[in-house]
């Protein structure tokens, strides 16, 4: 980008901050989607035109993350700018239908749980994102936005709904993690539909509906600043395909040579993008399309057996990068440069100081703010600075045993609190994750690993700890 055109851009970035003409905000959360699920991703099989379209109109990060590799302590991170760790939600939350019982005295649990079988005891998971916790929706309030939420929540029950954390309006979230049933009226054996989205239209699919909620949100606030955090249900399980493209999908699998074959979840893709396509185009129709900011992203890593995420390792739940590299683009026309494709590590957490930043909005007075503001990095500013990234996932999850991460410039050391301790890789030249050099770099295996126990102490990180009960079996 020229010196003129840099100067351009933070000029008008100003102008929008300052003037009343402040700018929109709609921030795409999509369930579940892979780094590779997008068209200007890499997928071969994905339709995805309407997505491509805003990286191609605004910034791709290459290098972006969601902060955990399961939902709900991404989502907490994308709502506060802090990390998981110091939130203490560092798992998905139960629902009250999967035993996700809320305690009579209303306290998170604190305590300690393992089995004999079981190295290391691990903190209870939250059940609810605490209510002082101070999210965008609360930030934007400040400014006299219209706030909205659509989509999955999962960050409580009903005492820790969207509407008690900022927004105006709720369609959808509640303490699900996925929906009961993709068509209208979206239920199943156990569930009786979705909260805020009544049945209306027989089949209809859900992310149509979704979208239907924001153009009418959109209609009615276009001649005012919005906030819309249009959280996608899709593309989580259960997998149920758009009827009107399974047919289009089962046909290209057989012709294209790709590890992406489910033609149900190609479906669920492409009924995101629909959407996205439909959202964009109303707001050209208002006229409004140049004072609105559109962040896209995921809130974990795909799922394996259901996408592919080749070519990084595994998938949504595991601490290699096909659990954590996700999605990120970010377009503002007329502010920010079409085409950029950034490499800088970026992740959830600066997704609440981008905000508030372009907004207006001061929000470092009030709590400790994890991320960083990407605003002076989309507008070709050298000043954006992170030494690293970090993950904290203390539990147990299937095949899944506790870890900890830290990302260091290149360097990518994930350090288990059960079996073998350390992995160290070299993401610029094993993007795979296929060769552990921790046994080759013991110099630098220590030197990360005190950057990311220092990190841990200083989040006031719950880790792990010795399971009595699991060592004097071994013993006898």
């Amino acid at each position: 980008m020229s010196s003129f055109i840099k100067v351009f851009a933070f000029l008008t970035l100003i102008r929008y901050v300052i003037a009343s003409e402040q700018p929109n905000f709609i921030l795409i959360n999509v369930d579940d989607l892979g780094w590779k699920d997008l068209g200007c991703y890499g997928s071969e099989i994905y339709e995805t035109p309407n997505i491509d379209k805003l990286a191609s109109g605004g910034v791709r990060f290459t290098n972006a993350y969601a902060v955990c590799a399961v939902c709900s302590p991404t989502r907490a991170a994308i709502m506060t700018g802090r990390y998981p760790a110091r939130l203490g939600v560092t798992d998905w939350i139960r629902a009250r239908f999967q035993g996700g019982k809320i305690p009579s005295n209303k306290k998170n649990p604190s305590g300690w749980v393992g089995s004999s079988n079981k190295k290391v005891l691990c903190p209870e998971n939250a059940l609810w994102m605490e209510l002082d916790e101070i999210t965008i929706a609360e930030k934007l309030k400040e400014k006299k936005y219209e706030t909205c939420h659509i989509g999955k929540w999962h960050l409580g029950a009903d005492n820790w709904y969207p509407e008690k954390q900022g927004f105006d309006e709720n369609y959808g979230g509640c303490d699900y993690g996925q929906p009961p049933s993709y068509y209208d009226p979206f239920t199943n054996k156990r569930l009786n539909g979705i909260y805020g989205l009544p049945g209306k239209k027989n089949g209809q699919y859900l992310t149509d509906r979704e979208c239907d909620e924001a153009l009418s949100f959109i209609k009615r606030n276009s001649k005012k600043p919005f906030f819309l955090n249009f959280a996608n249900y899709a593309v989580h399980t259960p997998i149920q395909a758009k009827p009107s493209l399974l047919e289009k999908y089962k046909k290209k699998i057989k012709s294209v040579n790709t590890k992406q074959r489910n033609a149900a979840y190609a479906t669920m893709v492409e009924s995101v993008d629909q959407a996205v396509g439909r959202i964009v185009e109303l707001l050209k129709e208002k006229k409004i399309i140049n004072r609105t900011v559109i962040i896209f992203t995921s809130d974990n890593g795909g799922l394996l057996g259901v996408t592919n995420n080749f070519p990084l390792r595994s998938g949504k739940g595991y601490p290699y990068e096909g659990g954590v590299r996700v999605p990120f683009i970010i377009t503002w026309p007329e502010v920010i440069s079409k085409g950029k494709v950034l490499n800088t590590p970026v992740a959830s957490i600066d997704i609440f100081p981008t905000i508030c930043s372009a907004a207006g909005v001061d929000y470092e007075n009030q709590q400790l703010i994890d991320g960083l503001d990407l605003m002076p990095l989309v507008l070709g500013k050298n000043t954006f600075v992170r030494e690293s990234l970090f993950w904290h996932f203390p539990h147990y999850r299937g095949k899944v045993v506790p870890y900890s991460i830290i990302r260091n410039g290149k360097w990518k050391l994930i350090k288990r609190y059960d079996r073998k301790t350390f992995e160290l890789f070299d993401l610029n030249n094993d993007l795979s994750e296929s060769n552990d050099i921790s046994g080759k770099m013991p110099n630098k295996v220590v030197e990360l690993d005190k950057k990311l126990v220092r990190w841990l102490e200083e989040t006031k990180a719950k880790v792990p700890k010795l399971n009595p009960s699991y060592i004097s079996k071994q013993r006898g």
